[in-house]
């Protein structure tokens, strides 16, 4: 049996700050608001977003717990119109292109937590 992903929760130091930065990019990744804090895309993956609690530690580039949350573009032309859309609203947008032929977009939410958008050429894989 394979199962899919259901949900993802994304707590945040700053709901308002969050909600306008997942506001911007997730309807240019496919998803839909389905409620203020909940968004939904057509595959029934939902984001959740919250607060997060106080003294609570920030998000760490390489400490324990999640990385990043990884999407697939269909091609290079939407990773490229991502990261300049985000980058002219004045948000860190990072493009890499790499030896396989991978363009990959990497963007920190206002907490640091990285949301990447990647293109592969035919035959490669998404993660190694």
């Amino acid at each position: 049996m394979v199962l899919p992903l259901d949900h993802l929760t994304i707590l945040s130091r700053d709901p308002v700050a969050s909600a306008a930065w997942y506001g911007l990019l997730l309807p240019m990744l496919g998803f839909e608001a389905v409620k203020p804090h909940i968004w939904r895309n057509a595959n029934g993956l939902y984001l959740q977003f919250g607060t997060a609690g106080p003294d609570t530690r920030p998000y760490e580039r390489y400490g324990a717990g999640m990385n990043h949350i990884g999407f697939a573009a269909p091609d290079v032309a939407l990773v490229e119109q991502v990261a300049a859309r985000m980058a002219a609203a004045g948000h860190e947008a990072r493009l890499q292109r790499f030896g396989d032929g991978t363009v990959a977009l990497f963007l920190p939410d206002p907490d640091g937590l990285r949301i990447e958008l990647s293109c592969y050429p035919p035959g490669t894989p998404p993660v190694d």
